[in-house]
């Protein structure tokens, strides 16, 4: 019995009569004139009138969504009268964030001998690197290389990636997959040991690593249990979320703010560096898109090191997944992995027509969808008013055969066979959805930021992807850069000398507030989403 009512079924009838005829034909990628044509006409990161300037602080002028920008220009959470000459923690590195990076920043900066202090809005673990499915890119093989890797990597942001952070990318990958093995990481292996590897979007070698569609969730589990297995060195607390960052007369950042989310107390941790890696702002959902985020996705570590005086770059670009499920009600936004469609799935409209080279760029790709729903009126609409065209997995087994799906795509079949579609026989209905923050805090190549003692790695960042990010490249980043901060933290905090700490650039923020007449009606970071009714 299928899990679509009979309205979908009779467009799932049309997918399937195509299915031989498409099997055999060849669509071909767009040029790059084509790509910039649709990119202008239907991607979110050109509508105008949904962006606003920041009014104040250093990058005043970044354009960013409203809705981030709302938050952005909030009003903080303390005063600058707030007591910090008592801490209740002394730590080498603090680390904010427990995904990918902030375990992988924690690690190294211990391995260079420091005291580590790792705080986490949520639980250790929850974060956007647990929801990553496809894979980790790293030019491993003798037809590939990381200059290959790079080229790829700027076609890929359109030529607008900061170069320096590009090559530590792609030149830290090779190793970052040797470690993660070493920690314990099970890649997918070929009979005979060597990892498979699989082509992703914009890429013109196959070189993304993957553990099933479970990648991200296998990278989490494997940082995770190492952090807890060094808990002598390295204190996880957990359920306390940042609020400010707190510098001292020299303007260095020497700690952290955290609020207790049980007993809403404030606490002040001191430390003689401070690592930021808590991820992006999905769950402010920019034009109303549903997003793929966990739910502590509120872009904290952006307002907090703006307040410090970290500029902000890339914020006008975000990235939305191509392939967010759309179908049913319950799972709409969950992400729908790249892997699909790098196994052979193509994206066809309500009459079994393919309208796009299924491993477009992903904002292409977005685009292109948009634009068959929106424009040509070319897709499904559910009950719920929910649009998307169908994602023909069905495609995969014919090409691969039987049985692929389920070795290759469990966390798929599960996720879509609790609700009676079984997507080797059926395809899956899907639109685009906010997957990821392109844009962020500017940094350097070791992590560092102009803020002195501020470290940055992951999705907070901005400049690695350039206007858009290619598959796999977000495993590889948070490993990277949590790697590279981790490790320039531990020598910052081997040099530095304390001064006095102060919230001065709290009063400072709120004076241009007053000064500039902005009153957002939001205090920031927001910390979790409102998804209360309204009326």
């Amino acid at each position: 019995m299928s899990g679509y009512p009979p309205e979908m079924q009779e467009s799932i009838r049309l997918v399937e009569s195509t299915r031989l005829r498409r099997l055999k034909e060849t669509f071909t990628a767009m040029t790059l004139d084509e790509r910039e044509a649709i990119l202008k006409g239907f991607h979110p990161d050109y509508k105008d009138e949904t962006f606003h300037a920041v009014r104040l602080g250093v990058s005043k002028g970044q354009r960013m969504p409203i809705e981030l920008a709302q938050v952005v220009e909030g009003r903080p959470h303390i005063g600058p009268d707030f007591d910090v000459s008592a801490p209740i923690i002394e730590t080498d590195v603090l680390v904010i964030g427990g995904g990918g990076a902030g375990a992988s920043a924690a690690l190294l900066a211990q391995e260079q001998g420091a005291k580590v202090t790792l705080v986490t809005k949520l639980r250790f673990g929850d974060a956007n690197t647990m929801m990553a499915q496809g894979g980790i890119q790293a030019a491993d093989r003798p037809q590939d290389s990381p200059p290959i890797h790079y080229l790829d990597v700027i076609g890929g942001g359109h030529f607008t990636n900061v170069p320096e952070l590009v090559e530590a990318l792609v030149v830290d990958a090779p190793f970052v997959i040797k470690w993660l093995e070493d920690l314990g990481m099970m890649f997918d292996k070929e009979p005979d040991g060597t990892m498979m590897e699989e082509h992703g979007g914009g890429t013109s070698r196959k070189r993304m690593h993957s553990a099933r569609d479970y990648s991200g969730a296998e990278i989490m589990r494997t940082l995770r249990d190492e952090v807890r297995s060094r808990e002598d060195d390295i204190t996880v607390i957990e359920f306390s979320p940042a609020v400010e960052l707190v510098k001292d007369d020299k303007g260095q950042v020497i700690g952290a703010v955290v609020m207790n989310l049980e007993t809403e107390a404030y606490h002040f941790i001191k430390a003689k560096a401070v690592v930021m890696a808590t991820g992006g702002g999905g769950r402010l959902h920019y034009q109303d898109f549903p997003t793929t985020n966990h739910y502590g996705a509120t872009a904290d570590g952006v307002v907090l090191a703006y307040r410090a005086g970290a500029p902000l770059g890339y914020l006008e670009s975000m990235q939305y997944h191509p392939t967010g499920a759309a179908f049913p009600e319950q799972i709409v936004g969950l992400l729908v992995t790249e892997k699909v469609r790098g196994l052979g799935a193509q994206p066809v409209n309500k009459f079994g027509d393919q309208f796009v080279y299924p491993l477009e760029p992903r904002d292409v790709e977005a685009a292109a969808l948009i634009r068959e729903c929106k424009e040509r009126n070319h897709g499904i609409i559910t009950l719920t008013g929910q649009p998307g065209v169908w994602l023909d997995s069905p495609m995969i087994e014919l090409i691969h055969g039987p049985g692929t799906i389920e070795k290759a795509l469990p966390a798929m079949v599960r996720q879509f066979g609790r609700f009676d579609i079984d997507i080797a026989k059926e395809p899956m209905l899907v639109y685009p959805t906010l997957h990821y923050q392109n844009g962020g805090v500017r940094l350097r190549a070791d992590s560092s930021t102009d803020v002195p003692g501020l470290f940055i790695a992951g999705e907070v960042s901005g400049g690695v992807h350039g206007h858009n990010r290619l598959m796999g490249n977000s495993l590889l980043e948070i490993t990277v850069f949590g790697r590279r901060a981790g490790r320039a933290a531990a020598a910052h905090a081997q040099q530095m000398t304390w001064g006095t700490p102060s919230l001065e650039h709290v009063a400072q923020w709120n004076r241009e507030l007053e000064e500039n007449g902005i009153d957002t009606g939001v205090v920031a970071p927001i910390l979790l989403p409102d998804y209360a009714r309204k009326g």
